[in-house]
């Protein structure tokens, strides 16, 4: 696998915070690269599938989704993962979900109007899925922290 040098990781930092940043705005800001160098590093950084893509952010209550909940899901065994994965996969308000160690064997993340919408998509949708034992709802009450990882803080 190629490595990345400490210009590329100025320049994901740069994309990291601001996604729409042009290129050219990034090579001003680093001082030394072209816009055409930062978008051949780019384009090197999604052929290593360092860069997976690029996500736009959407405020969920302007859209009327006013509930954020995280369900601990308890499997029947955990070798059901995959297939409740793919299930999980066919619900809309699943917006993430991790295999995880611990209390339960998958953790996720859902967006719902409301309440009854919630209880709608729990009890409807997401316990209606075969190998599911059970859930265990956790409601947000408010988002603190939301940020990338300071990729440039481990550079001596």
């Amino acid at each position: 696998m190629n490595s990345i040098d400490k210009t590329d990781k100025l320049i994901l930092s740069l994309l990291m915070n601001d996604a729409e940043q042009a290129y050219t705005d990034i090579a001003k800001k680093i001082g030394y690269v072209s816009g055409g160098t930062v978008h051949v590093r780019m384009k090197k950084l999604r052929e290593m599938g360092i860069v997976k893509g690029a996500n736009l952010v959407v405020n969920h209550d302007r859209l009327g989704y006013d509930i954020c909940a995280f369900l601990g899901i308890y499997l029947d065994k955990s070798s059901l993962y995959d297939d409740v994965s793919e299930e999980l996969k066919k619900i809309p308000e699943v917006v993430e979900a991790y295999y995880t160690t611990g209390l339960y064997s998958i953790f996720a993340k859902i967006y719902c109007r409301d309440t009854d919408h919630l209880r709608d998509v729990l009890h409807d949708k997401i316990q209606k899925i075969s190998g599911i034992q059970r859930t265990e709802t956790f409601i947000s009450l408010q988002e603190s922290i939301n940020r990338p990882v300071d990729i440039l803080t481990d550079e001596t």
